[in-house]
């Protein structure tokens, strides 16, 4: 008899804004496990009869405060285990924000952040992998 497969979808969100010197991408910090206090892309799990980049916009706005909507879809990554919980396929979105843009660490979230593309802090799952293809799309 075929295994049903358990797969759990999520989205991420790759933000950048044009800063006073540089380039930069929005970062949460992680308030719970796993990776709990470390810097990571917003996102989570795609609720039921939810569209995916609804979901995108839901989940940046719940971690960060900040809503865009122009939203485009970079790609699905999902390596196995690349979540530590379970095989997780997250759906990855890219957006621009305007260089004012004002976050706020909320709901699964401790704090949002912008870093400079060029000098960002070590990233939970596989997010530095995302945030590289993001800047080679971005900006070719």
């Amino acid at each position: 008899m075929k295994k049903t497969s358990a797969i759990f979808v999520t989205v991420d969100a790759v933000v950048f804004r044009q800063g006073a010197v540089a380039t930069e991408i929005l970062l949460i910090q992680r308030k719970n496990e796993p990776y709990k206090g470390k810097w990571a892309l917003p996102g989570g799990f795609v609720d039921k009869d939810e569209d995916l980049k609804d979901a995108a916009i839901r989940e940046l706005k719940e971690e960060t405060g900040l809503h865009v909507t122009g939203l485009y879809q970079l790609g699905a990554f999902g390596k196995p285990h690349r979540d530590p919980r379970h095989h997780t396929v997250s759906v990855v979105y890219v957006g621009f924000a305007p260089e004012n843009a004002k976050t706020t660490g909320a709901d699964d979230a401790l704090e949002a952040k912008w870093f400079p593309v060029m000098s960002l802090p070590k990233l939970a799952f596989d997010h530095q992998d995302i945030v590289d293809l993001a800047i080679q799309k971005a900006f070719l």
